[in-house]
Formats: C-alpha cells, sequence, structure tokens
C-alpha cells in the first residue's frame, strides 16, 4: 500500500465537519479532488465516527 502523507491527506479533509463517519470522510475527500491512494486508504479505515482530524490519523497510522 502507498504510504500517505497526513499533511496531504487533511489536505482532502479541510473544512470536515467533525464528528464525521468514514462514509463522511470519503465523500468529503471525493469532493475535494482526492486521489485514488487517498480514497483507498479511507476506504480501509474503520467504520467508526471519528472526532477530530487527530483521531483519522491516528487511525491511518494503523493500518501503515
Amino acid at each position: 500500500m502507498a504510504t500517505v502523507n497526513p499533511i496531504e491527506l487533511q489536505k482532502y479533509l479541510k473544512g470536515m465537519n467533525y464528528p464525521a463517519s468514514k462514509d463522511d470522510l470519503i465523500d468529503h475527500a471525493e469532493e475535494q479532488g482526492a486521489d485514488d491512494d487517498i480514497l483507498d486508504l479511507l476506504e480501509q479505515l474503520p467504520d467508526e465516527e471519528y472526532e477530530t482530524p487527530t483521531d483519522v490519523n491516528q487511525a491511518v497510522g494503523e493500518l501503515e
């Protein structure tokens, strides 16, 4: 799996309202023009509510 830079990931999640579900994150990233690597990574996240951008980064870190 390609490593995604957390700063790059957050660029596509800018303006996201938290808490957010996995599906909310994916939809928002798509609207912001995220590439397939970012979307594939978000698809692999656990299906739960994320309270903050840091929670998203932590969950991504556990995948890699």
